[in-house]
């Protein structure tokens, strides 16, 4: 049986402990150092010749957290690693997945032909922003998603007329699929922008009086469109509204703007650090998840049965 060894990125170091720990390990030894212009150094401090090597780090922003993963792989590959996998929790620049206006990036494609090139063997990752981008992978990708823990939540609040939300069209399918579980109604809130992260009107498409309302997100960035939403159903007569989203990216204002809306929680993963505390936010770890993940990988079986 081929030996497994877990290590992480500084950026996911946290996550990966709990993922070590869940699985019945410990991280491996690997250290990182950067140089006075800010370039960046990696090393694995123990023998990977020929194990099945898991990889974890986010690529939210700054770059260095992808370019940290990139030398990783490289590093793997180049010390004779039997097999690699890496597992980003938050893929970031997935919004750029498609070309919409003239002269953009495709960033998503961008990354992950990088992450190819480096030399991973595997990718496993959480609630992408757009599913479609397992397509732009030369190789298997284990799509898990942020449900398997948030749903189990929701069902401890017991809430009665309940009522599950897109905050766009976008996260229309991801509100479907907690609403058919639960045997609930869904509702649209359709949103119009002049430009990204700045809402002109919003509308509720569907009824919500008298209904506890659950948004359902990927993500919350800078937290606009979720607080928005909060408001427009509140006013249509909801009884409260709280909100699931995966990755708490949370810049620029965010951790203000929550802490003032109407949203009684927001309930994140630990997909992504926080920058800070709030009352409003409910952390669940996706440590059980993506161990139980890196099992099944390992031993060759079906992951399926973890989703929900």
């Amino acid at each position: 049986m081929i030996e497994i060894k877990i290590f992480a990125g500084k950026n996911s170091e946290n996550l990966a402990r709990k993922i070590a720990e869940s699985y019945g390990t410990t991280l491996g030894e690997y250290s990182a150092r950067t140089f006075s212009d800010g370039e960046i150094s990696v090393k694995f401090d123990e023998n990977i010749r020929g194990h099945d090597v898991f990889i974890i780090q986010s690529t939210d922003p700054p770059a260095d957290n992808l370019l940290e993963l990139l030398l990783m792989i490289d590093a793997a590959r180049r010390a004779s690693a039997n097999d690699i996998t890496v597992v980003v929790p938050y893929f970031g620049y997935a919004r750029q997945d498609r070309k919409d206006q003239p002269r953009v990036a495709i960033a998503a494609k961008l990354i992950a032909n990088l992450i190819v090139a480096a030399g991973a063997d595997r990718l496993m990752t959480c609630d992408l922003h757009a599913g479609q981008i397992q397509g732009f992978f030369d190789f298997p990708v284990d799509h898990l998603y942020g449900s398997a823990i948030f749903v189990p939540y929701l069902s401890t609040l017991n809430l009665s007329d309940m009522v599950f939300a897109a905050p766009d069209v976008g996260s229309v399918s991801r509100a479907r699929g907690y609403a058919k579980y639960f045997g609930a109604d869904i509702v649209v809130c359709d949103k119009y922008r002049k430009r990204a992260n700045e809402i002109i009107s919003m509308q509720v498409i569907g009824e919500v009086k008298d209904k506890h309302v659950v948004l359902v997100d990927d993500m919350i960035d800078t937290g606009g469109t979720l607080i928005r939403a909060a408001k427009v159903v509140l006013d249509k007569g909801a009884l409260s509204v709280r909100a699931t989203c995966t990755h708490p990216v949370l810049s620029g204002n965010a951790y203000e703007t929550v802490e003032n809306s109407d949203l009684i929680e927001l309930v994140v993963s630990d997909s992504i650090p926080l920058k800070g505390e709030l009352s409003k936010i409910k952390v669940l770890t996706l440590a059980e998840l993506f161990a139980e993940g890196i099992k099944r990988i390992h031993n060759n079986e079906s992951i399926s049965s973890l989703f929900i």
